[in-house]
């Protein structure tokens, strides 16, 4: 495990306001409550520092504050008001538009991902170690870890074969896996996710081995139908992405049948990793970088 202190942890010395959205499956957060630890003021200064700055960002006519939304949050005094808020993404694209010490470890990491992600796109074989490296830090064991990295290969054939289909919309895409899921394993995505607890978190990095192998099982067989009969467009695609799933969907019944217990559980990440090894960091309004 790496030390805690080589992370850099900006948003826990004070509170920022945050909101999970189940329905978009992201968090929001208050824009003025971080614009006030960047700035180092109180709010009222730091409501005004963002109204200046908002409009300098509409004069650039930069998305950002196009997709700006507002939702209702508690304020100091205990009543609620519409509030600027934004998603993890546009949290950082704003970090970089303000002039601060406390933003400058966010724009540096911001430049060193950049760096090392136009490294992995002439070196693919540069984001599998670091997937390996990020999982064993997690505290995954290696066999869970190989697993999972096979899960990421066999996926990747399958949305290339989405490419060729004609299915390039990440809705798309999106509606596709859910269908799938949805087919194998009796729940969608989103069920899937509630059933094991999860917010954020990504689904495959908290399925057990039994777990993963059924859903590589539905996309490479997905895989294989959709490489014979060259479907064309979202529908047929559809129609090939359930014939997949169903395979996943006998098998997994199959396994039901034999051990008497449940293959979709609820196990997830904290239950997967190694005893004896802290939890990862938390989701919410605590940002962390490596």
């Amino acid at each position: 495990m790496k030390n805690p202190k080589n992370k850099v942890k900006l948003f826990e010395e004070r509170h920022v306001r945050s909101e999970w959205d189940a329905e978009a499956d992201k968090w929001w957060f208050s824009v003025v409550d971080i614009v006030a630890i960047l700035t180092d003021s109180d709010y009222q200064v730091a409501r005004k520092y963002w109204k200046v700055l908002k409009g300098r960002i509409e004069k650039e006519e930069s998305q950002l504050v196009t997709n700006c939304y507002q939702l209702k949050m508690e304020s100091s005094d205990g009543k609620k008001y519409m509030t600027d808020v934004m998603d993890t993404e546009q949290i950082l694209r704003l970090i970089q538009s303000i002039p601060s010490k406390k933003a400058e470890p966010f724009k540096l990491w911001l430049a060193k991902v950049g760096r090392e992600r136009l490294d992995e796109a002439v070196d693919p074989e540069l984001s599998i170690n670091r997937a390996l490296r990020n999982y064993r830090r997690l505290g995954y064991d290696d066999g869970w870890i190989m697993q999972r990295l096979k899960s990421i290969e066999i996926r990747k054939g399958l949305t290339d074969e989405w490419d060729r289909s004609g299915v390039t919309q990440e809705t798309e895409y999106a509606a596709l896996t859910d269908i799938m899921t949805k087919t194998w394993s009796g729940l969608t995505t989103r069920e899937y996710k509630r059933h094991k607890g999860l917010k954020k978190e990504s689904l495959r990095d908290n399925m057990t081995n039994a777990e993963l192998v059924l859903n590589m099982l539905a996309e490479v067989t997905a895989t294989e139908i959709s490489e014979a009969r060259k479907p064309k467009g979202f529908a047929a695609s559809e129609a090939v992405a359930r014939e997949g799933a169903e395979t996943a969907k006998v098998a997994r019944k199959q396994m039901e049948k034999s051990t008497g217990k449940p293959a979709v559980s609820r196990l997830n990440a904290k239950d997967l990793r190694r005893p004896g090894l802290p939890p990862p960091d938390a989701v919410g309004s605590t940002i962390v970088m490596e």
